[in-house]
């Protein structure tokens, strides 16, 4: 009888049944709205809707079911199309959204009884006054219910090429599963897509390596469960526990001991090996993480320039960086693919450009859904733009890094390439040493860079985001 077992004849009982919606599900249903109908990103709106109002239980929820439904939601549209033999374009937006929250639940969260599932999506239909296809909501996600446990792979049409049968298993848009075909091979391409859709694992950046047993410490008298990071000294894993409001209002957070930041963004800054007294401007800089690496390893005889185009964003590092009481910097709002207003030039420079973002589909499940193929060569001539400018304030002798947090070559080693080919003062340099005094004993620095001399991170093989990064010197 499927996972309802109702008795017969009482169908209509759970179809018409009035009942509350769970905060976690009315959360996750508003920011999914949000990020459909503005471009917003999923993790910004949970850390702003997820504050110590929030019990911890609901926020664990509302996470969940935003970031699992954002990642499956290709697989979800199929299934809900499969059944209703109509697209998921066609529907209102607050229809489609219901029906991904509940079959979700459905498929991926057997905790949930699928009777609450379906009921809750139908009562956030109405409550976003779509009351007349609470129905239609009803009768799909009950159908579906029944087919819940079944391997997609059952349900897939006959004679589907390989791309569009791993895009749909995966969720992933078969365009970019089709390129990573090419590069990557099916089995890496499988472990790939396989990563982007397992929830990371929180990491933590330690600021003050004598204060990272205090740290630790404080964190776990807080009911987590910290490890060690995997590469870095200056890391610590959220293995499990409250996190979230719990985290950012532990009193190592609040006292700038730690940040969230990924393990690999966190080797980014340490490629530049930015020493004392000297000048450094961070490019790109929000959300401020890399700039607070940048800052202490400067400290306070040097100085920090933190520049972004977007004035808001930058509002958020400043808060960070006064957080952690990082030294010596100031922030500045500038569009860097024009001439910079620097009087000076800077030994040390950080290009963290924007980005496709491809290296991060686990953690920003939304890009997928968003990025299209003709974007690649649009982010390729702004990224080459910005480098090209950023070149002027390079002092002589001084170094620069420049970082995406893509998989893309044409993000990548194509931008590098073409940069350093018009300019022969430049000259690229491996990083085999750059990281070394930061790593674990049990890691190498090897293991970050690729035959061709360039820094990559591989969210299968490291258990990272995905990032690359090249060096440059001028001579």
């Amino acid at each position: 009888m499927g996972r309802f077992a109702l008795a017969p004849g009482k169908e209509s009982s759970v179809t018409l049944s009035a009942m509350a919606v769970s905060p976690s599900r009315r959360i996750a249903f508003d920011i999914l709205r949000v990020v459909e109908a503005k471009g917003a990103h999923a993790g910004d709106l949970l850390h702003e809707r997820l504050d110590a109002r929030v019990k911890p239980q609901d926020a664990a929820l509302a996470t969940e079911l935003t970031l699992g439904v954002l990642r499956w939601q290709g697989l979800l549209d199929f299934l809900v199309e499969r059944q209703t033999k109509k697209t998921v374009a066609a529907m209102d937006a607050e229809v489609r959204i219901a029906l991904r929250i509940g079959l979700y639940q459905l498929r991926y969260l057997n905790r949930v009884p699928a009777r609450s599932a379906v009921n809750e999506s139908v009562e956030l239909v109405k409550r976003a006054r779509k009351a007349s296809a609470a129905g239609l909501v009803n009768a799909v996600l009950r159908r579906l219910a029944d087919s819940a446990t079944e391997p997609v792979e059952t349900q897939l049409p006959a004679g589907l090429p390989r791309a569009e049968r791993l895009a749909i298993i995966h969720s992933h848009p078969a365009w970019l599963v089709e390129r990573w075909l090419k590069r990557f091979g099916e089995e890496q391409t499988v472990a790939l897509l396989e990563s982007n859709n397992r929830a990371p694992r929180t990491t933590l950046a330690v600021h003050d390596a004598a204060g990272a047993a205090q740290a630790r410490a404080a964190l776990e008298a807080a009911g987590m469960q910290i490890a060690a990071g995997r590469w870095l000294k200056s890391t610590l894993v959220i293995e499990s526990g409250a996190a979230g409001p719990a985290l950012t209002q532990s009193a190592a957070y609040r006292g700038g001991k730690i940040s969230i930041q990924d393990e690999a963004s966190q080797m980014i800054p340490l490629l530049l090996d930015v020493q004392p007294g000297q000048r450094v401007l961070d490019l790109c800089a929000a959300p401020g993480g890399k700039t607070m690496t940048l800052a202490f390893a400067a400290g306070p005889s040097g100085s920090v320039v933190a520049a972004d185009l977007h004035a808001h964003r930058l509002r958020g590092s400043v808060e960070q960086l006064r957080r952690t009481g990082a030294p010596n910097t100031c922030a500045v709002a500038l569009d860097a693919t024009k001439p910079l207003p620097f009087s000076g030039e800077f030994d040390r420079i950080l290009v963290d450009a924007p980005c496709s973002g491809t290296g991060t589909l686990g953690r920003n499940p939304e890009i997928r859904w968003r990025l299209r193929p003709e974007d690649l060569a649009d982010l390729h001539r702004r990224q080459a733009e910005l480098l090209e400018r950023t070149l002027e304030v390079l002092a002589p002798g001084g170094v620069l890094v420049y970082a995406t947090c893509s998989l893309e070559p044409e993000e990548n080693e194509e931008v590098v390439g073409e940069i350093v080919a018009a300019h022969s003062e430049m000259q690229r340099v491996v990083p085999n040493e750059s990281l070394r005094s930061d790593l674990l004993d049990s890691a190498s620095d090897r293991n970050f860079v690729d035959a061709h001399g360039w820094f990559r991170t591989f969210p299968p093989a490291h258990h990272t985001d995905g990032f690359f990064a090249a060096i440059l010197r001028h001579e």
